[in-house]
């Protein structure tokens, strides 16, 4: 889909929304009084009056699906949020991040009721969306907690700090103080699967959930809602015929992974005597989850030597194995402050507290250079990151001669503590045992090392002003600035500029310019993961290693420093009685993009400067990728109420996003070399310009009469590409429509009885041609936008108490 084809599809709207009948017009109006609290800390403003676009998402709409997670919720709702789901990526599969406007998971920053979120201890080092990036992982909040989500469009580091490069999602928590839910779902993929090399029937990837939330009084005036989920997914298996094995046959576990999780969430208000109100929130989640790497057979075809160690495998294995890779993950979060009016100043201060680990392990493997003395199963050691974040603002309006409203004034400040730390493995899981030529470590997934072993940390502190008035009835404008300083990469200064101009009630423009960054993870900074090989009894790593480190600086690695990003945005809002539109443009411009470097070794000139740490090949982080992103965004609604039929909310929203490489990484150390190796290969590049349809929309209908209900969306993803080293081995997963439908009745308005399906047509990508599919695994794109598991069908009970 076209830009031409989004502005030609906004203009035929807009003449839609000035037809509309005075019958239309009289109908309920929810955009004026739906609240919108991100991107703003003036008075709330309705949604559709905000200074940027901002997509509210409300409990209803979440729970009207089959999903059960809420990335991929989010992303079925919100065409600008893109939902991958990788596998037979390691860790990844495991911990899948969301992408907005197709930047990096880790440049749109997370709140949760407006406070920064932290980020998973994960780093996603291998070839998926996100690769290099340590982002939210959003699926450790429940649905159940949840009671509106505000996705803001823009830049705003200049109000919000590092990350929200891409724009922000705000996670608002559910508030109650009497009233409950419990609801249980059922529901499994049943697909016909088509791969390159057969065609078979799949009925896999049953999921059970059992969620719900109960509103509890706190004094006279507060509340305490608490929510928890209950969650067992079996996984699903999408590979091809395996051309190693004899017969050939479907040795992989290509798909979505096995998961238990179990998630508990409370959020509590209470006002004070004086006017002030103490507020806080906690949640906590496990989750126990399985994926599979790739099959290793045993007849000739495999990657053992010598053949002492091949016979020994075969011992152990004797038609061949699959290494499951096990990620234990266990999530903490806490947030306690007290807000209220101090004279004229509206207070906040607030103390939050994240923490996220996870700990690896390999089953069903062998470290094959310990023979048949080699352990099945293996702890590979873990990752664990938390921060503490002080906030306090403080914000007053004031009435200024000549403007037709006050001007409100908000300062703030905010300290961050961050941690991260990488456990070293049980020693099989890396080791070299005593047969000295064979492959080291646990297969599939290797342990930490100790040399790996990390516990680092490090502060900052920002400050901001925001100012907003209504200078005239009809224009708004609004600025910020914000300071950052960092104890290890430096310091960084924001700025934003936004105005709404409403010409009149039916149309207003709207636009900003701001600057951005985001800092340099911990994990980026400090992340290694080695293996150790041993020549002539000599041990040689290869890996990954910090910038810091001096394999790196060796290769011509500096210190990290922060991505920084210029943003335009102008748009339109227009509205007609129940008809609405929003069009919106954006150019975001980010210089010194970090980025994984590729493996760097293998050639004379590149030995020399590695041999004196006995390394072979090494990767790193480095910073100087520039990009450029421009796009548009488009979203309209239209309500019609019946007497006779019933209320119609219809919703379209398209999205057109393209990212073009301005300037690839150099260093001095590696440009010098003749010639100068490629940090960042065609591989690499295209992930970052193409891992993600450039053209999104959707077109849904709820319709409500009554008992009944029924839920009916179509999504159009473009083509996403998974490139290879020569274009002509690319591979796409073609323009497509994916189909959702779901249907409810409630019973004396208390229990809801839903039956759906998602991808009621089972579609799938474009299937990976069997040339470039050798081990049968990846039957198809790891990129594609809407997973490639086919048609799931669902059914769900709800009650209201």
């Amino acid at each position: 889909m076209s830009k031409s084809f989004i502005a030609s599809t906004a203009l035929v709207l807009s003449l839609t929304a000035f037809t509309a009948t005075a019958q239309d017009v009289a109908t309920a109006d929810e955009a004026v009084t739906e609240v919108v609290v991100t991107g703003s800390r003036a008075a709330p403003r309705s949604r559709l009056n905000t200074l940027a676009p901002v997509d509210v998402i409300k409990s209803d709409s979440l729970n009207r699906q089959g999903s059960t997670e809420l990335a991929q919720a989010l992303s079925t709702l919100a065409p600008a949020l893109t939902f991958p789901r990788p596998s037979a990526t390691d860790g990844t599969d495991n911990v899948r991040p969301a992408t907005l406007r197709g930047l990096s998971p880790d440049q749109t920053l997370v709140l949760v009721n407006g406070k920064r979120r932290h980020t998973s201890a994960l780093v996603n080092i291998n070839g998926s969306v996100g690769r290099g990036s340590a982002a939210v992982d959003l699926n450790t909040i429940p649905t159940s907690a949840l009671g509106t989500i505000e996705i803001l469009r823009d830049g705003a580091s200049a109000q919000y700090g590092s990350d929200a490069i891409a724009g922000v999602v705000n996670l608002r928590l559910r508030e109650a103080r009497d009233g409950g839910n419990v609801t249980a779902s059922f529901g499994q993929y049943y697909t016909e699967v088509e791969t390159a090399r057969q065609s078979r029937d799949a009925r896999d990837g049953q999921t059970y959930v059992v969620s719900g939330w109960k509103g509890l009084p706190l004094g006279e005036d507060g509340f305490l809602t608490v929510s928890g989920e209950l969650k067992k997914r079996r996984p699903t298996s999408r590979g091809d015929n395996d051309p190693r094995v004899t017969p050939a046959s479907v040795t992989s576990r290509y798909g979505d992974p096995a998961v238990e999780d179990a998630t508990l969430f409370a959020n509590a208000g209470l006002p004070l005597d004086n006017g002030f109100e103490l507020y806080g929130n906690a949640g906590y989640q496990k989750r126990e989850s399985e994926s599979a790497a790739f099959f290793r057979p045993n007849n000739g075809t495999g990657v053992y030597a010598p053949a002492a160690a091949a016979a020994n495998i075969a011992s152990i294995y004797p038609n061949g194995f699959l290494p499951l890779i096990g990620v234990d993950t266990q999530d903490y979060s806490a947030t306690g402050g007290i807000r209220g009016n101090w004279g004229d100043w509206a207070t906040d201060l607030s103390l939050t507290y994240g923490r996220n680990e996870l700990d690896y392990t390999t089953s069903n493997s062998v470290n094959a250079s310990y023979g048949t003395n080699s352990k099945r199963s293996f702890n590979d050691g873990g990752l664990a990151y938390d921060q503490i974040v002080l906030n306090g603002s403080i914000a007053k309006p004031f009435d200024v001669n000549g403007l037709h409203g006050p001007l409100n004034l908000a300062l703030g400040i905010e300290a961050r503590h961050e941690s991260f730390e990488i456990k070293a493995g049980e020693e099989q899981s890396y080791a070299r045992g005593p047969i000295t030529a064979a492959p080291l470590g646990a297969q599939g997934f290797g342990g930490f090392l100790p040399a790996n072993a990390v516990d680092v940390n490090r502060d900052s502190i920002g400050a901001y002003i925001d100012l907003e008035a209504e200078v005239t009835e009809k224009l708004t404008v609004s600025g910020a600035a914000r300071a950052e300083k960092y104890s290890d990469f430096g310091s960084n200064l924001s700025g934003k500029l936004s105005a709404r101009y409403a010409l009149n009630d039916i149309f207003a423009v709207r636009g900003s310019v701001s600057t951005g960054f985001r800092a340099p993870s911990l994990q980026q900074q400090y992340f290694t993961a080695t293996s150790t090989n041993f020549t002539g009894g000599v041990p040689f790593e290869t890996g990954t290693f910090p910038a810091t480190s001096a394999v790196a600086r060796a290769l011509g690695a500096s210190d990290l420093k922060a991505e920084t990003s210029t943003n335009y945005a102008l748009g339109f809002v227009a509205k007609r009685g129940p008809f609405e539109l929003t069009v919106d443009g954006y150019q975001i411009e980010i210089q010194d993009r970090i980025a994984l470097t590729e493996n760097l070794g293998g050639r004379a000139d590149i030995t020399a400067l590695l041999a004196p740490y006995n390394v072979t090949q090494a990767r790193f982080f480095t910073n100087g990728l520039d990009t450029t992103t421009t796009g548009i965004d488009l979203v309209a609604a239209y309500r019609l109420s019946t007497e006779s039929y019933g209320r119609y909310d219809f919703t379209f929203s398209a999205t057109s996003a393209n990212t073009t490489i301005d300037k690839l990484p150099t260093n001095g150390t590696l440009t010098a070399l003749t010639p100068p190796p490629v940090l960042l290969n065609r591989i690499r590049q295209y992930i970052i310009t193409n891992g993600t349809p450039e053209n999104r929309a959707s077109l849904g209908l709820d319709w409500t009469g009554g008992a009944w209900g029924v839920t009916a969306r179509a999504n159009y993803y473009g083509d996403a590409y998974e490139p290879a080293a020569t274009p002509a081995d690319d591979i796409t997963t073609g323009n497509k429509t994916i189909l959702d439908l779901e249907g409810r009745y409630t019973f004396a308005e208390k229990t809801t009885v839903t039956l759906g399906v998602n991808n009621l047509l089972d579609t799938y990508p474009t299937a990976t041609p069997a040339y470039l599919n050798s081990t049968g695994t990846l039957g198809f794109t790891r990129f594609s936008p809407f997973g490639f598991n086919g048609r799931y069908v669902y059914a769900r009970v709800s009650h209201n108490f």
